[in-house]
């Protein structure tokens, strides 16, 4: 069992560049529209045009109970597994087509075809409309990889909010359908305590997601009858037990960084394989950073994937 260097969370730990970027993205931000001020739906429309799309994409979709769900496929020239991407967005922001150089530079690097979830989004279809739409995906991907793919071997992924609803799936999966062949989770500053954690609580005037947007996407998310701690809805109260090994990767500035440290805890006390990636002065969504602490990230996420199908 390792654990962070106490160093990483001091400030003298932050790179210049990882500053740089903190201080770049705060303003690109500061004028731009706010969760807090403007419909999700508005939002979604105004970073439509921002969204850089490459050719090689296959879009399909796959019957779901509620009608089709649209998958977003990158297939590599070498294919050994099949990769469960579960995009991010406060489950109320984002599609399967937001980051297609990445996903197709993951697919390149682990040799996997990655296909990403175009799930139904808050505030129109509130919980448990995106967990269930993750869950057909999986299913569909158990019975038909091997066909559709030539593989069985299978990953799972997500970033913020899809990190939750990739952790749900797995919990869904087995309990459900009795299914545990996921061989690996890479799981990106996920939100795992939606009754909030300390460090949501206390992120007052953190960037991206502060306090206050996280309970804007917890009211879009979440019905007000439903428990917050329920395992279904918070996975840090699920019983963790048969899962696959993770890598949980987190910025140390980031409001969800108490998540992921306790979900990592958590995850090895259920008796599984777990790692953690603690980056100094990462804000959310750190892996957009070209160099630095996101280019170390995205290359330590490839090698686990990669190395778990090996």
């Amino acid at each position: 069992m390792t654990h962070p260097d106490p160093i990483i969370f001091q400030t003298a730990s932050i790179a210049p560049e990882t500053s740089a970027f903190n201080e770049q993205l705060r303003l690109q931000s500061a004028g731009a529209p706010s969760l807090l001020d403007t419909p999700p739906s508005e939002l979604r429309d105004a970073r439509a045009s921002l969204i850089e799309h490459l050719e090689n994409a296959e879009n399909r979709t796959i019957p779901g109970k509620d009608g089709e769900i649209a998958i977003r496929v990158f297939t590599p020239p070498t294919l050994n597994g099949v990769h469960l991407y579960i995009h991010g967005g406060g489950w109320a922001l984002g599609s399967a087509d937001a980051q297609d150089p990445r996903l197709w530079e993951q697919a390149q690097a682990t040799n996997q075809a990655v296909v990403s979830v175009e799930y139904r989004l808050a505030p129109e279809h509130p919980y448990p409309s995106p967990n269930d739409d993750c869950e057909t995906v999986a299913v569909w991907l158990a019975e038909h990889a091997r066909k559709e793919f030539g593989t069985d071997m299978l990953t799972i992924g997500g970033a913020s909010a899809g990190a939750h609803l990739a952790v749900n799936t797995l919990l869904r999966m087995r309990d459900r359908h009795s299914f545990r062949n996921f061989v690996a989770a890479d799981l990106l500053f996920g939100v795992y305590d939606l009754s909030m954690t300390p460090s949501q609580l206390r992120g007052l005037n953190a960037q991206v997601v502060p306090t206050a947007v996280m309970e804007r996407f917890y009211e879009y998310y979440l019905p007000e009858t439903i428990d917050r701690r329920s395992p279904d809805v918070s996975p840090l109260y699920a019983d963790l037990s048969d899962l696959p090994p993770a890598l949980f990767s987190v910025g140390t500035n980031d409001s969800l960084l108490d998540d992921s440290l306790f979900m990592h805890q958590r995850w090895l006390a259920a008796g599984n394989e777990s790692e953690l990636a603690v980056y100094a002065g990462g804000i959310h969504a750190f892996t957009m950073q070209a160099d630095g602490i996101g280019a170390e990230s995205r290359a330590r996420q490839d090698a686990f994937l990669a190395q778990a199908i090996a």
